[in-house]
């Protein structure tokens, strides 16, 4: 018989919205959320015994339940709560593993009980929970940054077939997926740290005197590691969103760095991860 390696179980993309209303500006958090299982399942699939099978039914039901009993206010805090819930219950359990997304909104100005959706941007988080330790992993997704000046490429290995031009001015845009790694398993402000961490690369890409995409993502973790003892590592990926300048000379005109066309495809991909 062929032996059954890895296998997991459970339920994904449980959509929740929680309001808390016990303020005079009310707070909402947007969540699409998963929940995973590994432990003693093999019969289930081997043999079709379900005795030790929670439905994921049962999964989806609960999670709204916890978010009823226990209001929260990281989603860090509410996988925590989850995962906890579930290795509590279910003894033949190993390993549950909790992923959750959320949409960001904003209030409307100055009201207390209106928001609006400005971007694309989410914020994760992965929590891996076993009875002995827990591992947490707090992100952020598609941060569409651009930056119009301090951004250069040259130097670069050429042949036959490159016609890319050299240039020491260039707009230098990216969606930026990024997620960091807790050191030890301690909680945090974990509001406030993903605040900071955000504000830290934004601050950094901003600044930084940039020779190439991969010379700025660098720079980036860089910077959130040596400023937040609390984050082991930290992985970034950013495309590089090309804008190409416009050729207006058949019009009779120059284009100094003034109008581009973006173009979403093709697009570079650059990746690191940076650990202490």
């Amino acid at each position: 018989m062929p032996d059954l390696g890895f296998h997991t179980y459970g339920k994904t993309r449980v959509r929740l919205l929680q309001v808390l209303r016990d303020r005079r500006a009310h707070d909402i958090a947007d969540l699409n959320v998963s929940v995973l299982f590994e432990g003693d399942l093999a019969e289930s699939y081997t043999g079709g015994d379900n005795s030790l099978v929670l439905p994921t039914d049962t999964i989806k039901n609960t999670i709204y339940v916890l978010a009823r009993q226990h209001p929260f206010s990281s989603i860090e805090e509410f996988g925590l709560i989850l995962g906890r819930h579930f290795l509590d219950r279910l003894g033949h359990l190993a390993i549950v593993r909790v992923a959750i997304n959320e949409t960001l909104w904003e209030r409307i100005a100055n009201h207390t009980t209106a928001f609006v959706q400005s971007s694309k941007e989410h914020r994760t988080a992965e929590l891996r929970l076993t009875r002995e330790a827990q591992s947490i992993v707090s992100g952020i997704r598609n941060l569409q940054i651009l930056k119009t000046a301090h951004s250069a490429f040259f130097g670069y290995l050429k042949d036959e077939y490159t016609t890319l031009a050299e240039t020491r001015d260039r707009l230098l845009g990216t969606v930026l997926d990024a997620d960091w790694t807790f050191a030890g398993s301690a909680v945090h402000n974990f509001n406030e740290l993903h605040r900071s961490v955000r504000a830290e690369l934004l601050d950094c890409f901003a600044v930084h005197e940039s020779l190439s995409v991969q010379h700025t993502l660098h720079a980036m973790a860089e910077a959130v590691l040596a400023k937040f003892d609390a984050i082991q590592n930290i992985h970034l990926t950013m495309p590089n969103k090309h804008c190409l300048l416009v050729d207006l000379s058949r019009f009779g005109l120059d284009n100094p760095n003034q109008i581009f066309v973006p173009t979403d495809e093709p697009s570079g991909f650059i990746e690191a991860r940076l650990s202490r």
